[in-house]
């Protein structure tokens, strides 16, 4: 839970991603897999307010990129 709440982390946890979404060995399907669902939710939210959404557009664009982080590494073996 200390490691969630840590800048440090979450600065670590964005280059890893920005680095895997330039990589060419990422293909494009994967990044896309990250992406498209994270512009989804930046857009739908504003876009039609559900009431069923309650999770700040941070808060998921950060849980997906450490799922997204952690699953690319260990699909190419990139750490």
């Amino acid at each position: 839970m200390r490691k969630l709440l840590s800048l440090r982390h979450w600065q670590r946890t964005f280059v890893r991603i920005f680095q895997l979404l330039r990589s060419k060995h990422v293909s494009l399907m994967d990044k896309l897999l990250f992406a498209v669902p994270a512009l989804l939710y930046w857009v739908l939210p504003d876009v039609l307010p559900l009431p069923f959404l309650p999770i700040d557009d941070i808060a998921v664009t950060m849980l997906l990129s450490e799922w997204f982080a952690r699953r690319m590494e260990r699909k190419y073996n990139m750490k």
